[in-house]
């Protein structure tokens, strides 16, 4: 079923009941109550005939639609189940010798000088935790020195150093930790620049050797399918990847027994500085044998700062265009320098053991490039607005055709033409012109081994949806609505756990980031449902483009994909493009020519190749800017910067390896045994949780009546008693009959405001709050301010329902939460009767009566309460005055369903 917020209408002036209802719309039977616009009717019109609508686009053939790309539900209950998986086989990942002595932290405990002290070389578990402070979340360098200067602070605490030197000198001397930096100079423009880097082979094997990582690497590539038919594959781990398989393939032929460790690459320029235009270069590195969940995570340490490249902008060069060649051959020449050693890594192999001692013949393969377009272009030498990955020229990006997105550019034409720097530098410049390519005279991907870096180019969510596509997106709805009619709709959405309000509107933010746009991009089409257009344009196409754009962003950041969902993804795409001319009829747009939108043909090649989209996304190395680039840069004095950011950064990197050891010593040094890593799928494993003592206690009913809103509570109580101990009763005349019979023993009950849903890391074990729910009525906060109520809306398993899907399921309005007494519970129900620990009255968005009906008032168990909906209003062409946040659930007569609130209910509930 398609449970959408376009397609599922819910008004609270029907009568229907919703658990028997199998149409895609909530709506009654009467024409008075269906209060669909026109277009809509077509939408649903063009459905059943499994086509899209044309809207007299005639850029773009009409593609049929599957029935299942509406009734997307057996799509990703096959995402959640546990793969058939096809190995290799042969030789691929082999090991070549297993020495359990050869780890790093046995390495470690052999090179101390104390094996007896775990914290060696700090004296005592009192000095590694002050140093582990200082370096970690101490003040700076002066201010730790001063503070040991204090008389008394260093005899009392027992340190045996005492300043910040002394300390540092510890740490230098005596603690291991990741390769060191080393610093190049290069010559360009008359101007000499530094270049900071790192041994990669040595980095590789720090990550490779990792105890943390050992019981998760990956050796070797795999095939993983739905069924035990294996028709149809899935995609989430670098591993499961067809570039992975394919590349082992080709290395069995000549190098059997190799193990492949793909190098992943991301370099994006950062502002260190508000003012002085301060800014840093980074280039991190990971691998793709560590699982993505580990990756990603910043905690993790599974990515490691490689390098700074020079951000020198060559002023003292005055010609423009010499200026960008030099700018580009100076990049293509220092990321020459910092990858070179992998050149005959990746073609011989090198001897690498993990942390139980396997030792495998690694060959470091670059695999994928991470970076936003400008980096694209750059990396691949393509010009400015051109696509980075295909031929498409710049003019020709806004024409949509899903056949030609596996197409490349030609590497070994373009690798001819700028080889011909060496026989015909006079001409070089006019040859790259004719190929379309910047002239860089030795890129440094030239000679890596198997590489076709217009393959390696990788989707990325941030830079290329978040703040390309979705920030576009926004302005031109602003430019086509109003900013005032969408600014007033903003203000007046009902508030939500995974929602953010943007009670000031969203047309007048600046510096939006990708966060924003992510929490603007849940109630984008909430904002354009049955807005009025311009010159009386019908709104139709708008909501089908708006809808299509969220449908293509939610299905590109599924943690896994399958055959069937990369159909979808790619529909969802060239829906898009069928209803993109509204912006051009509304004078928006006059092309689409965007390398960010074009860049999404690719994605469904790409996500084949290499696995889903979180794999890559630069969100991850943006976190890092902040520890790698920006902290590291405020703890200079800001004279000759790298240096001593390189400096804080090892001595960073040394605390948090010492700390690792240390854990490692604690706990009697175990062996590192691998373990069963199961691909993510969707996370269903939410757990319902309410605090232990209640929020208020002996609520009276008469309070729960008018400040909860529960105005039948009393009846629904005793319809839940009489229902609980009587299951079988099917006669309305005998329930109402023994309604009379229930005398409730108490007029109060403790309230709880809140309901969590948890979720547990599968990594860390972390238990965080994924979901809440709130039920609470005004009050008062310590600034005297008078705080609206909050009684959210949820879906309500009625018992059938399933993880996935929307049959047996209902919305509704969470007004009371609440828990009997066992003294209570002994009074009303039989002594063979099984009674929920905590209780939730509900009040369902359905028809009235002009008295309302206490059978459409319910008390149910919290355990039904599968999560928080978040639902639009009907605005109508105006959003009316006096709707607020707060009052607009009881105001609004006709909701739409949100089903873009969160990854985790647009994966299973639509």
């Amino acid at each position: 079923m398609d449970f959408s917020s376009m397609d599922l209408e819910i008004n609270t002036e029907g009568n229907e009941d919703l658990s028997s209802n199998n149409s895609d719309t909530f709506n009654s039977d009467n024409e008075d109550e269906t209060l669909q616009m026109k277009e809509e009717d077509e939408i649903y019109a063009a459905d059943e005939h499994c086509f899209e609508p044309d809207w007299n686009n005639t850029n773009n053939e009409q593609i049929p639609v599957p029935p299942e790309a509406r009734l997307r539900g057996g799509y990703e209950k096959e995402l959640k189940n546990i793969p058939f998986v096809r190995k290799f086989g042969q030789r691929a990942g082999e090991v070549l010798l297993r020495n359990r002595t050869d780890g790093q932290n046995e390495e470690y405990l052999m090179d101390s000088d104390d094996v007896e002290n775990p914290y060696t070389p700090f004296s005592s578990k009192l000095e590694w935790e002050i140093a582990k402070w200082a370096k970690l979340r101490g003040p700076s360098s002066t201010a730790f020195t001063e503070l040991m200067k204090i008389d008394g602070v260093v005899e009392r605490l027992g340190l045996s150093f005492k300043n910040a030197n002394e300390l540092n000198k510890i740490i230098d001397e005596h603690l291991p930790g990741r390769p060191p930096f080393v610093r190049r100079e290069v010559m360009v423009g008359g101007e000499v620049c530094e270049v900071y880097f790192r041994d990669i082979l040595a980095c590789v094997k720090a990550l490779f050797r990792n105890p943390e990582f050992a019981p998760y690497l990956v050796f070797a590539p795999e095939k993983h399918y739905t069924d035990e038919t294996k028709t149809i594959q899935s995609y989430h781990d670098m591993h499961t990847g067809k570039w992975w398989w394919t590349l082992q393939t080709s290395l069995e032929k000549s190098k059997p027994g190799a193990t492949i460790v793909p190098i992943i690459i991301s370099t994006d320029k950062t502002q260190l500085t508000l003012f002085r235009n301060k800014s840093a270069y980074p280039i991190y590195l990971t691998i793709g044998n560590i699982p993505k969940e580990i990756r990603r995570k910043p905690s993790a340490h599974a990515y490691v700062l490689l390098g700074y490249l020079p951000t020198t902008r060559l002023e003292n060069v005055t010609n423009n265009a010499s200026r960008r060649r030099q700018l580009a051959n100076l990049y293509h020449a220092c990321m020459h320098q910092v990858l070179k050693p992998i050149i005959p890594a990746g073609i011989e192999g090198v001897l690498m053991a993990t942390a139980t001692g396997d030792v495998h013949r690694n060959h470091l393969i670059f695999a994928t490039f991470i970076g936003d377009y400008p980096e694209q272009v750059l990396t691949t030498c393509t010009q400015t607005g051109d696509c980075a990955t295909c031929p498409t020229k710049n003019k020709k990006l806004g024409e949509y055709n899903s056949q030609n997105s596996a197409q490349l550019h030609n590497l070994e034409y373009i690798v001819d033409t700028l080889s011909s720097f060496d026989t015909d530098p006079a001409g070089f410049l006019q040859v790259c012109k004719e190929a379309g390519i910047k002239p860089v005279a030795e890129p440094f991907w030239k000679n890596l081994p198997y590489v076709n870096i217009y393959q390696s180019i990788t989707p990325d969510v941030l830079h290329q949806l978040y703040q390309g596509i979705v920030k576009h997106l926004i302005s031109w709805i602003i430019a086509a609505c109003g900013s005032a009619e969408i600014n007033a709709r903003c203000r007046r959405l009902p508030p939500n756990h995974n929602i953010r309000l943007f009670m000031k509107g969203i047309s007048s933010l600046s510096r939006v980031t990708g966060q924003e746009h992510s929490q603007m991009a849940c109630i984008l089409l909430g904002l354009v449902i049955d807005i009025p257009l311009p010159d009386g344009l019908s709104s139709t196409r708008l909501i089908c483009a708006v809808r299509a754009i969220l449908d293509f962003l939610f299905f590109a950041q599924y943690p896994i994909h399958t055959d069937d969902t990369l159909l979808l993804l790619d529909h969802a795409l060239s829906q898009f493009h069928r209803n993109k001319s509204i912006f051009v009829d509304l004078g928006i747009r006059e092309n689409f020519n965007l390398p960010k939108l074009h860049f999404m043909s690719h994605y469904k090649r790409l996500i084949k190749l290499y696995g889903t989209t979180d794999n890559f996304n630069t969100e991850y190395t943006e976190r890092l800017h902040i520890d790698l680039a920006k902290n590291a840069y405020r703890a200079t004095n800001h004279k000759d910067e790298f240096a001593q950011m390189t400096t804080w950064l090892s001595r960073k990197e040394k605390i948090h390896r010492h700390e690792q050891y240390i854990t490692w010593r604690l706990t009697g040094c175990p062996q590192v045994d691998k373990k069963i890593w199961q691909p993510p799928g969707l996370e269903l494993d939410r757990v319902v949780h309410l605090s232990k003592h209640p929020s208020c206690r002996a609520v009276t009913i008469d309070k729960i009546t008018q400040e909860y809103g529960a105005q039948f509570f009393r009846d629904a109580l005793a319809r839940f008693v009489t229902m609980t101990n009587n299951p079988e009763l099917d006669s309305t005349a005998q329930l109402e009959h023994d309604l009379w019979n229930v005398h409730l023993p108490t007029q109060k009950f403790q309230i709880w405001h809140y309901i969590r849903f948890t979720r547990k890391d599968p990594f860390t074990n972390q238990i965080y709050t994924a979901d809440s729910i709130h039920a609470r009525p005004q009050y008062t906060n310590n600034k005297h301010q008078a705080i609206p109520g909050r009684f959210d809306t949820a879906y309500i398993n009625d018992g059938t329902g399933i993880n996935t899907g929307t049959d047996g399921y209902r919305i509704g309005q969470v007004r009371l939460i609440f828990s009997l007494t066992e003294t209570t519970k002994s009074y009303l129900f039989t002594s063979t009767t099984e009674v929920p620990q905590h209780l939730a009255y509900i009040e369902w968005f359905t028809k009235f009566s002009p008295e309302p009906d206490p059978k459409h008032l319910f008390i149910i168990s919290v355990a039904n309460i599968h999560r928080s909906a978040h639902i639009f209003p009907k605005f109508g062409p105006v959003a009316p005055e006096e709707w607020t946040s707060s009052n607009v659930l009881d105001k609004c007569n006709v909701f739409y369903v949100n089903s873009f609130t969160d990854a985790h209910l647009y994966q299973i509930m639509v």
